[in-house]
């Protein structure tokens, strides 16, 4: 250890009367405590709520999922998708023909989004865990039966079982509205209410109607068609290490999305709004690291006799700069560390008591307190963070010593 920073640590440490230098040290120290804990705490909660809409999409989204990369549909046949259908990561995959139609229950009525899946569809996505009434079921026999998101049951009045059915409309594909017979140019089909999920998401529980893919095939006058492949992976397999494969196979004409990318949208505004609170955050440790700017400066007018003997004993002005360069950055380092620890505990305590809450009322969100999960890119970026802003700080009193000492 050099003898500038056991200086510098005796100027901080050693027993001393307590002056406004080193009350304006303490405040620092808390001042950079107090910002790292927060930077640290809120980017944790960024993260948690990050890992509850992944959860939550999961139910819903495949882990791979193949859509043209032009037009809207497509035809998954020829050597590439027989190649697909053959990749040792791939447990099945999954058809999906999707569009908007119009809905309408009694009097009621609603604009939703038809999604028609085949009979794998079932084994891709658990649902015991979100349906919430009924069963799954899509056809048996000649009856058509449809599963929706509790939303879209509530704004038609409709349960499961209900004798009465619903019934799907939807404009004939290629065909041109006749103003003098425009029933003509609409097609219709009645289905009977199965089931009704939710993942808490509006997204799909106030949007979403579940059909089979020969229904939506019916109705829209497609023969093989599908607006996407949803793929299961083997247990094991990454999608990360995958999805590269299937792109590189099927070639530029497709695009392969993982489940982040397919809530692209979502996670987009997520990470935007994380940066801006990390941005604002900086700004603040900003603030409080100029309370370490005037601590340093008061220090060097209060050791201005210390500087003196130093100089008449040889030390030259790097040595001298340096005793009170490792003055501030021991400041910020205590800071950052201490900040760093009562982040991790405060974040800790969170996510096993819930000490905060998202409301008074439970059950009304889909957590009862605010998520956190702590990542350690994040502990690493704030430490870093905190240093590099700090030392940037120190530096101006530094510089001005040392165009005095040079006088």
């Amino acid at each position: 250890m050099s003898l500038s920073f056991n200086i510098a640590k005796r100027y901080l440490f050693s027993k001393k009367s307590h002056n406004v230098v080193n009350v304006i040290s303490s405040i620092s120290v808390c001042g950079i405590l107090v910002a790292t804990a927060a930077m640290l705490i809120l980017l944790s909660i960024f993260n948690g709520f990050t890992y509850i809409a992944s959860s939550s999409f999961s139910l819903m989204d495949p882990e791979l999922k193949i859509i043209p990369a032009k037009g809207k549909v497509f035809s998954p046949t020829g050597a590439a998708f027989d190649e697909l259908k053959n990749l040792s990561d791939i447990e099945f995959i999954s058809q999906s023909l999707e569009e908007n139609v119009m809905l309408a229950f009694g009097d009621n009525q609603e604009a939703v989004l038809l999604k028609g899946v085949s009979s794998d569809y079932k084994q891709m996505v658990d649902s015991a865990n979100w349906l919430i009434d009924g069963e799954y079921a899509l056809r048996e026999g000649d009856f058509d039966f449809a599963i929706v998101g509790w939303g879209v049951a509530r704004k038609l009045n409709v349960r499961p079982k209900y004798i009465t059915p619903m019934y799907i409309y939807l404009p004939k594909r290629d065909v041109k509205i006749n103003m003098a017979n425009p029933t003509n140019a609409f097609v219709s089909r009645e289905v009977f209410l199965s089931g009704v999920f939710t993942i808490n998401q509006e997204k799909y529980d106030d949007n979403l109607l579940i059909v089979s893919i020969d229904l939506a095939r019916e109705l829209l006058n497609y023969e093989d068609q599908v607006t996407s492949l949803d793929i299961k992976l083997k247990s094991g397999a990454l999608s990360e290490i995958v999805a590269p494969k299937i792109q590189a196979l099927l070639g530029d004409d497709f695009e392969v999305q993982d489940r982040f990318e397919q809530q692209r949208e979502i996670y987009k505004m997520v990470e935007t709004e994380k940066a801006v609170v990390y941005l604002i955050l900086t700004l603040v440790l900003i603030v409080a690291v100029f309370n370490v700017v005037g601590s340093l400066t008061l220090l060097i007018l209060e050791k201005t006799d210390d500087i003196g003997i130093l100089r008449s004993m040889g030390a030259n002005k790097n040595f001298i700069s340096g005793i009170f360069f490792n003055e501030g950055l021991i400041i910020s380092l205590t800071g950052a560390v201490l900040g760093i620890i009562l982040g991790l505990i405060i974040c800790l305590a969170q996510e096993h008591f819930g000490l905060l809450s998202l409301g008074a009322t439970p059950g009304a969100f889909v957590v009862d307190s605010y998520p956190v999960k702590v990542e350690w890119r994040d502990v690493v970026v704030t430490f870093f963070t905190v240093n590099i802003v700090s030392i940037s700080a120190i530096l101006y009193p530094i510089s001005s010593l040392r165009r005095r000492l040079d006088l």
